[in-house]
Formats: C-alpha cells, structure tokens, sequence
C-alpha cells in the first residue's frame, strides 16, 4: 500500500511508525484442512517473482514458486474504512486505503439503481458541497481558460450537472452549516470559559488532526472542540431538518458530500455519525473534489460551459448560499471568536497578529485598549510540522504530559512554574493538518507538478528527496504521477485567492427590503434549533446563544456535537519487521 503524498512529504514518521499492521495481505475464505501432526500445518504460503500469494500443500512443496503445483492463488484482502481508524498505524495514508465504499463509482451505482421518483424504495439523493471545493474547481478553469470564474458560477454549474446529468434532486453548498457549525463552536467556547470544560480549545473540523490526536496524543483529547464540522452539521441538516419538511424518514435520503479532503471519508464513517434507529449514517458517502472533476470529465460536462442565471443570486433558496465569513479560508473559526469576544466587549479592543514562523503558524492577541489587559490570545496552526509543536507548546502551558518518562514529566514542571501576562498561554487554536487549509487538501485538483530539482517542502523545509526515495515527476515522462504534485505553494494561493473573490452580479431589480444573508442565516439558524431540539418555550429564543430547557440542551448535544476518544495500539512497536 503506497503513502499518500501528504504523508510522504510531511515526513510523518517523527510523531507515529506506519505500521505493517495496516496491512492484510491476504485473507483465507476456506477452513484449514485437518492436521496430521500436531504442531504441524497442511499447507504453507509461497510468494512468487511477481509478489503473489500462493497456497501450496506442505508435503513436497517447493519453495520456487515457480514450480506451483496444486496451488491456490489467495486473494488480497481488503480493509475498511473502520478498520483504518482502529489501526496504530498511519494517519493519512488512509487516502491509499481501499475504500470501497467511499468512492464516486458508489454514487454513480447509488443512482443508477435508484427507483425513480415515486416509486415504493425512492431514496431522495443530494449533493452538498464544500466552498473549498467550490474554489478549486474555479481556480483550475480560471487557469485553463484565464478568465476568472467564481464560486456562485461554479455551485450553479455543478448543481446543473448534479441535476440533469447524475439525477440529485438537490445540490446546496456548505457554508450555511459551516454557519451554525460556527455558532455552536463559539457557544461551547464560552461555556469551556465559563468552567464547564478545558482551554485551550483547539478545533475540530480536521478529521487528519482528529486522527492523529486519537492515536498518538490521547491527552489532548479533552481541548479539542466537541462541535461538529461543517459536513457533519449538514448532514444533520438534510436527514433531520430538511427530512422532516420533505416528509421522509432519514434513511429516505441519499446524502453525498464533496470535500477537499480525503478524511472527511473517515469522518463520515464514524460510528457517532450513525442513525441506530434508521440504519443510516448523516453523510452516506463522500467524494472529493478530484472525484466529482472526473465524474463530469467520464460524463462529457464541460465546466467551462455556462448555464442560466448563474451569475444572479438566488435570494429565495432553501438556506442562504455562499456565506463568505470573515478570517481563513479553512472555516474562520478562530475569527469568529475574536468577532464575538470584540463584539461583547464594552470598550475599543486592539488585536495583534505575529507570524512564529510562516503564515501557516501565526499567533493572535487581543487587548483592552485603555487597560491593555489581554482579553484573548490564540493561534492558526496549519501543517503537522506546526501540528506538533503547538501540541508541545499546549501541553506546556497547561501543565499536560505530552511526552513520555522524565521529559514528559519535566514538562508538566516547567508549566507550573511559568506565569505573567507575557507569558499567557492560547484560549484556542484553530488546527489543520494540511500546510495552507483546507484549500490545500488532498483531495483538490492538483496544478502542473513542478520540477524534480525542488529542494523545499510545501511546509518550507529542505529536503533531500533522493534520500528520502521520493520520487519526483519528470515534466514531459508518461507517469501516473505527471501532474499530481500534492501542496504546491503557488497553487495554493490562487485557490485561496479564488476562494475570497466572488464579486455576484446585482439582481436586475434591487429589493432593499431584503435581510441581509448573514441577518436570514441567523434567523434560520435559530429555526433549525428550534425545529430540531424541541424546546418548551421555543417562542422566546431570538438567538442561537438563547439557552433552552435541560430536555432541548440534550438533544442539542447529541445534534450538533460529538465525542472524540483515544485509539489504543494492538502492535507493540518493537516487534514489528521492516
């Protein structure tokens, strides 16, 4: 099984060992023949020049596998995406895995097998995709075509395609969950301030930082948020919300979900994620963006092709469209807090920012401007280099072993001997595992790979790729690799850059009586709190904050966060054979 690129170039092996355990080679589907003598087995495996498995009988078998007799060629086992998140293993390198059932050939069987509508066994299916994905898929046209495309023309051409070539009944874009996913973030925020919780808060949207945190850093554990990401929420939007107003139960519907990253399979796949009652899960499949690239490509959709009225914004859609939120491209959550705490806060505020190291790793501080007390301090960590660091830096300052022995204990006494203003540690973190965000994921479309010569990594550090068997593409060589470069700088920034420029086109008659989108997107929001928790005096909540009975508080819970816990290793490190 071949590394993925975010874990070959990010050189993972410092902080856990990819394991041979994550490997099932072969799998044996027939009971073993009787034993003749004890301790003693029928048959043996033997491997031929091609890397086959082949069962022989053990009496006069020959260890030339070229002289098979009665062999039996073993089929290669496949693992599933549960068996990856229980391995001790790698992290991304889940992106390699056979995921059978996260895939765009699932979603094209899905459809094609569907009843048609109206019809006993009808699933509804829709497609919901990331703005993340939104951008990339723009940023490679803009550059094919060098014309530049935005978000709201791409969602409309993608929901054209989703619609009349694929037959999804509904097609909407993330970023109205990623609202609500932000207005429960920053309630949880408060209430982990207010002592019911641990600070820092460190993010949880990344299924790669989740991950990681579970196999090799349990500890921290009890800082990461409990909120859902955006994906998730929205998948409790379509089964739950938009199920009731359609009049279906949860497993009525088909949910796809388009993400930049290869994780948000796993995500999906969590067991927290699973309807017991209806046997369904809130995301039943996810692509990424390249999939949906090449499901238009083998469809014969041309992207670059316009459709009708796509440059107008539709003011009447089910949930409000493309809500750009101030602050980073993988989700604005940590601006979000510094937009809330600035907002509640009775005098000016002062917020300073400083780079520790590149952009993906910057530190913010906000302070009372005639007190200069500092009311908030956090970070924006991109990139497992950053990752692991600030896991260092976190458990430091809050006095947590993150190291084994005497250094993880000396840490823990250095934490309790540190104080100050000056030396305050984060009230929170916004975590990704990929270098750049959420745009740079590994499952956006790739830009020309660049030159074998290269000496940096996409995290800017000098490696040797020669030494490290890292083959790098030869620009004009037929190889699988030509143009798949994962984490080019360059790229990255026009996909970000993409991402925050959509300039829409004004309707041609303006309503001035209309609610601004994040004015209905709160409102709406504070619909779907009620719709869904059921509080006993639903009337007199105006606000997502608004705190409802114990009863409503339970179910909001369960709908909108989850739980994170600690994978234990099966392998003991030192008896693994390389």
């Amino acid at each position: 099984m071949a590394f993925s690129g975010a874990l070959t170039l990010t050189d993972l092996n410092d902080f856990l060992t990819p394991s041979q355990a994550c490997i099932k080679p072969v799998e044996q589907v027939n009971e073993p023949q009787q034993i003749i003598e004890p301790g003693a087995a029928t048959t043996e495996i033997v491997i031929d020049s091609s890397g086959s498995y082949y069962e022989v009988s053990a009496t006069g078998a020959s260890t030339n596998a070229s002289s098979k007799g009665t062999e039996r060629k073993l089929q290669q086992a496949q693992i599933s995406l549960n068996d990856c998140l229980a391995c001790s293993g790698c992290i991304t390198s889940a992106e390699s895995v056979l995921i059978t059932l996260q895939s765009h050939t699932e979603v094209l069987n899905f459809l094609n097998s569907n009843p048609p509508v109206s019809t006993p066994g009808h699933n509804i299916p829709v497609l919901s995709i990331a703005p993340q994905s939104l951008a990339s898929l723009a940023a490679s046209l803009s550059s094919s075509s060098g014309s530049p495309v935005s978000l709201r023309r791409i969602l409309r051409r993608v929901r054209a395609f989703s619609t009349r070539i694929l037959g999804f009944e509904h097609v909407y874009d993330t970023t109205f969950a990623r609202h609500i996913a932000l207005l429960e973030h920053t309630q949880e925020f408060f209430e982990r301030k207010r002592g019911n919780g641990k600070v820092p808060m460190l993010a949880s949207a990344c299924p790669g930082w989740i991950c990681y945190a579970e196999k090799a850093h349990s500890e921290m554990l009890p800082f990461i948020a409990r909120t859902k990401s955006p994906q998730q929420v929205m998948g409790t939007l379509v089964k739950s919300w938009f199920g009731n107003r359609w009049g279906v139960q949860p497993d009525q519907i088909y949910h796809v979900s388009v993400m930049p990253c290869y994780d948000k399979k796993l995500e999906a796949s969590r067991q927290d994620f699973y309807n017991d009652l209806y046997s369904t899960r809130d995301v039943d499949c996810v692509i990424t963006t390249g999939e949906l690239e090449l499901m238009m490509r083998d469809k014969g959709w041309d992207l670059s092709q316009p459709v009708e009225n796509e440059g107008i914004p539709d003011f009447d859609a089910e949930i409000p469209e493309l809500l750009s939120h101030p602050g980073t491209s993988s989700g604005s959550y940590l601006h979000s807090l510094i937009n809330s705490i600035t907002a509640s806060h009775s005098s000016p505020v002062d917020l300073t920012v400083k780079s520790i190291r590149t952009s993906d790793y910057e530190e913010f501080t906000l302070r009372a401007r005639d007190t200069g007390e500092v009311l908030f301090k956090g970070a924006k960590c991109y990139g497992f280099r950053n990752l692991q660091n600030v896991v260092r830096k976190v458990g430091r300052e809050a006095g947590v072993q993150v190291g084994r022995g005497a250094a993880g204990r000396l840490v823990g006494m250095r934490a309790k001997k540190r104080g100050g203003e000056d030396e305050k540690g984060y009230d929170y973190v916004e975590v990704m595992a990929c270098p750049g965000g959420c745009v740079n994921g590994g499952g956006q479309l790739k830009p020309i790979a660049q030159a074998a010569g290269q000496k940096e990594d996409e995290e800017g550090f000098t490696r040797n790729w020669q030494e490290s068997d890292v083959q790098m593409p030869v620009p004009g060589e037929d190889n699988e690799m030509q143009g798949a470069k994962w984490g080019n700088k360059e790229w990255t920034k026009e996909v970000e850059r993409v991402y925050w420029h959509d300039l829409p086109t004004p309707p041609p008659s303006p309503r001035p009586d209309l609610e601004s989108p994040f004015d209905r997107a709160d409102r709406l929001a504070v619909q779907v709190k009620i719709d869904l928790c059921h509080p006993t005096d639903g009337s007199l909540h105006e606000s997502w904050a608004s705190v409802m009975d114990e009863g409503a508080e339970t179910r909001r819970r369960e709908l909108f966060r989850t739980q994170y816990r600690a994978v234990e290793s099966e392998v003991v490190g030192l008896a693994v054979k390389w």
